[in-house]
């Protein structure tokens, strides 16, 4: 994706993130990423024993998620704003017992996350 991010994509986007892990369907949120696709998380330290804080790939990303819901079967999310960049967005949302989260994703030339960093009021 080249250019700011457009409101039409954003929403689209947002919209069926949240509602896919509100569902707790892996399958549907991993169609936003790229198969390479590079996330790090201040919980990826913790939930998967990483210290690096990164996940590299669907597969190790799909298998920390899976960990996350098992641990949170309550998990939930509720937009609360959308924050447009060049090339980026940002989400805005509380989760789990109103924490306040933001999440960063850069996207390809096909709308396809590359990169996510998710932040969390700790």
């Amino acid at each position: 994706m080249t250019g700011m991010v457009d409101q039409q994509f954003a929403a689209a986007f947002a919209a069926d993130w949240v509602a896919a892990w509100n569902m707790h369907d892996l399958d549907r949120v991993l169609a936003h990423y790229a198969d390479d696709f590079v996330m790090s998380s201040p919980k990826i330290m913790r939930i998967a024993n990483e210290p690096s804080g990164v996940l590299h790939g669907k597969a190790a990303v799909r298998a920390y998620w899976a960990k996350a819901l098992q641990m949170m079967p309550e998990l939930h999310f509720e937009l609360q704003n959308i924050l447009l960049g060049v090339g980026s967005l940002v989400l805005y949302y509380t989760s789990v017992s109103g924490q306040l989260a933001a999440e960063v994703f850069l996207f390809d030339p096909q709308g396809k996350v590359t990169r996510s960093f998710a932040h969390y009021v700790l």
